[in-house]
């Protein structure tokens, strides 16, 4: 027979998966010797078997529940629904990973016609027992019987207003007996039956309550943020009810050990007297400061500052703690690593390094690394935030603050930028929109998911980005947005913040982050400690020395489609893409090679010797052409082409499937003109700056290669360039030819491929839409769905896919390596920055992840993450 629930003094702190965060260290606070209500714990594995179930409670589990509940009755003495000593508990969740905030909790469970009565004589205290009581039906209500919350805050609202009195606690013993019946009245009015009386039936409702919250949308939600399995389930504390409400000498509160927002070394919380735990976060009463229950009770501080040391000392990190005081004696109701800002993270992990509590990889594991994106971007004044209301959301694309003028294209964007900050509003973004891109401070757009254009480019770019907030009703044309009414025209101010996704109809003012010399302290640590190195994704001089500064150990992916879209190049790029034949296309590319040469020179420099790839020309032709009418026109003059032929031209390029399409390695092999121009570019450049003191080697990689065939004459393109320029200039130029994995069938046939590539690195973006057959700009519309029907859990181009694409990568690295043994292998997709993807990379044995520049100091700490915990 399956055991489902255990009693505290049966588990401890290493049975965190069965018991959950909650349940394991109520059972460790019991064997630590600190003042801990009495209960037991309904096991996650009881969690995944009520689901299994039809969502109901099995026979067995019932019956265990009950017997614990029998032996906690002893251990207190007291009796569930007694007239003489009531027995009452609480009912919360408690899954292994902290979700605070996300599932259900009720309290007073056991209360009834007859224990109300009971508890109101054993404590002398009728008013109190009333106010339990009423409580308790509420919550109860709310939590297990769906009824809202409202219906019972309008019958408290109108009895205050009848006495005259603003608070809860002005309304004495009569009074929580009148609000008590007319509870039971409302209950029974709108469920059709009495309010449960049996303290056996409300403990099983409640528990099957707290299983159900498992799978709300809030903490569905809030899961896949943070990557935490559905099949985790929670586990549910049944636990002995103590009271913060029974008097001035009683109180309920949390803390923590030391300041969440800042990690300076001092008890930091609220508390209230004469109240339950609900009080100090609903905001119905102002709390009072920790420190000044030192003065309200000095013995009491003591004892608890001493508890605080013990709890501190002994989970080595932060608390966070709520606690409760009845009658002046003190209880905990649970402890748990406490959430804290980046700041603040790291600040704790070197004091306690320094304190000698902690190693440094210890140290470096109490900093997610996802925590420190909050350090490197903007951020709105707070202070002014608190007064503002989102008038929409959309996905938190890109994290930051940006505030600006709305412009609904590029050109405008230009024309604004030059007297405000600009947001760059669009349905979806494209190539053709990089300059607004560039001089925006923010972009906004009502389509496209998380690695959409929109979203991809303003990570590479640090730029704040909300993407595919779709209730933004975009009129181009007439160059206004419509959101919930309200409409918004081109050159009005909007905020949009890109950590959470929310979307402000007005000026918000933001500051720039600072980041202290404990930051750089931290980082260094991790740099000690990780084997995986950081590249970053950068396609500019400016781009590739933010990312230096940040740790990048080199460029693992150049877009040098990026480089083509500013106004002084698009032209050439266009006339070289409309030629009719090889001679006036080589004319055009000459345009170009000078500037994709000034580029690189400019790459090269900002990395200061470190490797540098760089992806010869990706998308197909179209991006690179104007759609409408008059852009076709205006490009008709300046290329002195007639406008329907130009027109015709233009038609004939747009493809059926352009992610499937004439792009990559494709378009290089119909025109190889494109890889010379691009080979004497990337091998110019690197002899320049060679010359000029720096050691660099070029590593030129082919995208969107299937066959080894087509990397085989594409690379002979290259060499024959190459070599030829490193001979003229009598050099000893060292470069390296590799390819993107991103097409399934050259992951298969990696042995193959291996023999003329030099190096692989995943295109995990492309390789995970190829895989799935899901385009990444359009899944957004349909995963919701999928999350909702428990088919994902987790977004896959947010997360490598471990089970399907990262089979594919295993694969591939297993057979290059076996055609090369020491072959280099990268990851140069968005997932390059999504630290459970970098341990996935580590694990491997790849040699280098990449990723947008603000994303490098996150993949360092990931990789180092790896690296504790899979040193082998």
């Amino acid at each position: 027979m399956s055991k489902y629930v255990y009693l505290f003094k049966e588990g401890n702190q290493t049975m965190r998966n069965l018991l959950g965060g909650k349940g394991a260290n109520l059972a460790e606070m019991s064997r630590l010797g600190l003042p801990v209500p009495q209960g037991f714990t309904v096991t996650t594995e009881a969690c995944n078997v009520y689901y299994e179930n039809g969502k109901s409670l099995p026979e067995e589990m019932v019956n265990q529940i009950y017997n614990a509940l029998s032996e906690t009755e002893k251990i207190t003495g007291k009796k569930f629904g007694d007239l003489s000593e009531p027995f009452l508990v609480s009912v919360r969740s408690g899954a292994r990973a902290s979700m605070p905030g996300m599932m259900d909790t009720i309290l007073n469970l056991g209360l009834n016609d007859v224990s109300v009565e009971g508890l109101a004589n054993k404590t002398n205290n009728p008013r109190f027992a009333y106010d339990s009581y009423r409580r308790f039906i509420q919550m109860f209500s709310d939590v297990v019987m769906e009824i809202p919350k409202s219906n019972y805050e309008k019958i408290l609202e109108e009895m205050k207003e009848a006495k005259g009195v603003e608070n809860d606690t002005d309304l004495n013993a009569e009074d929580m007996k009148d609000l008590t019946k007319k509870f039971l009245k409302k209950y029974t009015e709108l469920k059709g039956k009495p309010f449960p009386q049996d303290p056996k039936e409300q403990l099983i409702e409640a528990v099957e309550a707290v299983f159900r919250s498992w799978d709300n949308p809030r903490a569905n939600t809030y899961r896949r943020l943070n990557q935490i399995p559905y099949e985790w389930g929670t586990a549910v504390n049944v636990q002995g009810m103590v009271f913060g409400n029974m008097g001035d000498d009683s109180g309920t509160g949390v803390a923590f050990s030391r300041d969440p927002s800042t990690g300076k070394k001092e008890l930091y919380g609220e508390y209230l007297f004469n109240a339950q735990g609900e009080d100090v976060v609903a905001g119905i009463r102002t709390p009072k400061p920790i420190k000044d229950l030192e003065k309200d009770n000095p013995a009491l501080y003591n004892d608890f500052v001493k508890s605080v040391g013990i709890l501190e000392n002994h989970y080595k990190d932060m608390q966070d703690m709520e606690f409760t005081i009845e009658k002046g004696k003190l209880f905990f109701l649970q402890t748990r690593n406490g959430k804290r800002t980046a700041q603040a993270a790291i600040k704790i992990a070197i004091d306690l390094f320094n304190e000698g509590v902690l190693t440094k990889e210890e140290a470096l594991l109490k900093v997610e690394p996802k925590q420190l994106d909050t350090l490197l971007h903007p951020q709105f004044d707070k202070t002014v935030l608190s007064n503002s209301n989102p008038i929409t959301k959309g996905l938190n694309a890109s994290p930051g603050a940006a505030t600006g003028i709305i412009a609904f294209d590029a050109e405008r964007a230009k024309e604004l930028a030059q007297k405000e900050s600009v947001i760059l509003v669009r349905v979806e973004t494209s190539p053709e929109d990089i300059e607004g891109m560039i001089i925006a401070s923010g972009i906004l757009t009502a389509r496209g998911g998380m690695t959409s254009h929109a979203a991809v480019v303003a990570r590479g770019m640090g730029k704040c980005c909300v993407s595919g907030a779709g209730e933004l009703r975009i009129d181009e044309k007439n160059r206004k947005l419509v959101v919930n009414g309200k409409t918004f025209n081109e050159g009005d101010w909007i905020s949009i913040d890109g950590s959470s996704g929310k979307v402000y109809g007005e000026k918000i003012k933001t500051v720039e982050a600072t980041v202290s010399g404990d930051f750089a302290t931290f980082m260094s640590w991790a740099d000690e400690v990780r084997k995986l190195k950081v590249r970053a994704n950068a396609d500019n001089p400016k781009d590739a020395s933010v990312a230096f500064a940040f740790g990048a150990q080199g460029i693992g992916l150049c877009r040098t489609e990026h480089m083509f879209f500013e106004e002084n190049r698009i032209t050439a790029m266009r006339e070289m893409i409309v030629s009719n034949n090889e001679e006036s296309r080589k004319k055009a590319l000459n345009k170009l090679l000078p500037m994709q040469k000034e580029d690189f020179v400019g790459l090269y420099k900002s990395m200061r010797g470190f490797p540098v790839t760089i992806r010869y020309l990706d998308p197909p032709l179209h991006e690179f052409l104007p759609s409408g009418n008059d852009e076709i026109k205006k490009l008709s003059l300046e290329l002195n082409l007639p406008f329907e032929e130009l027109k015709e031209l233009i038609d004939s390029l747009h493809e059926t499937n352009p992610m499937l399409g004439h792009r990559g390695v494709r378009l290089s092999i119909t025109y190889p003109e494109i890889a010379e121009m691009q080979t004497k570019a990337v091998i110019e450049a690197a002899i320049q700056v060679n010359k000029e003191g720096l050691d660099v080697t070029p590593e030129i990689m082919i995208p969107l290669v299937g066959d080894v065939k087509e990397l085989e004459l594409l690379k002979k393109v290259v060499k024959e360039t190459a070599d030829k320029i490193i001979k003229e200039n009598n050099s000893d130029l060292k470069y390296m030819v590799g390819t993107m994995i991103e097409i399934p069938r050259a992951a298969l046939l990696a042995d193959e491929v291996a023999k003329e590539a030099e190096f692989f690195s995943f295109g995990t973006n492309d390789l995970t839409q190829m895989t799935y057959g899901f385009s990444r700009d359009d899944a957004g519309k349909f995963l919701d769905d999928y999350y909702d029907k428990k088919v994902f859990e987790a977004d896959p181009f947010q997360h490598v896919d471990q089970a399907g694409v990262g089979k594919l990568m295993k694969l591939a690295s297993e057979l290059g390596r076996k055609t090369r043994p020491e072959m280099k292998l990268g990851i140069c997709g968005e997932h390059g920055g999504d630290p459970s993807s970098v341990e996935f990379c580590h694990n491997l044995g790849l040699n280098y992840v990449s990723c947008s520049p603000f994303r490098v100091p996150i993949a360092r700490l990931a990789a180092a993450h790896a690296q504790i915990k899979n040193p082998k």
